[in-house]
């Protein structure tokens, strides 16, 4: 675990040099956590990102499009929403939310296809491993700059 660390690290530091976008920074530490944590072999992994990339683009579109125009929307009208409106936008939301599992279901059946069961199930710890990781530094960034 501490080689992870120190190589997340290392790698951030090294990330903060380049003129990369935040995301492109931050897709590159989860693309070296993830190829860790599975230890992943070249085989493995030439036939595993290009399924989870398709997977990640998928799931980012419809979280980034659909469902934050829903939470916006449902926000900003939540007072004056009429019952009908607010069945249509609850019925919106849902399908957007099905599609996500709909995503995360389809990875997990193909990649069973190409890497073990167990490091499909270890993907999805160190998935919330990195969440949990990036969510903490943020914490930190930001009362770093409260002081």
């Amino acid at each position: 675990m501490k080689k992870v660390a120190l190589t997340i690290l290392i790698l951030a530091f090294t990330l903060q040099s380049f003129s990369q976008s935040k995301r492109d920074k931050i897709k590159a530490l989860k693309v070296s956590f993830i190829t860790e944590r599975l230890e992943l072999t070249k085989t493995e992994a030439e036939k595993f990102w290009p399924i989870y990339n398709a997977y990640d683009e998928t799931t980012s579109k419809i979280k980034h499009t659909e469902l934050r125009a829903l939470k916006k929307e449902i926000k900003e009208n939540i007072a004056s929403l009429t019952e009908k409106k607010a069945s249509e936008l609850l019925d919106k939301f849902t399908k957007a939310e099905r599609k996500l599992h709909e995503q995360e279901y389809k990875l997990s059946s193909d990649l069973k296809t190409i890497i073990p069961a167990k490091k499909v199930l270890l993907l999805q710890v160190a998935e919330e491993e990195f969440k949990k990781k990036m969510f903490d530094e943020w914490k930190r960034m930001k009362n770093k700059n409260k002081s």
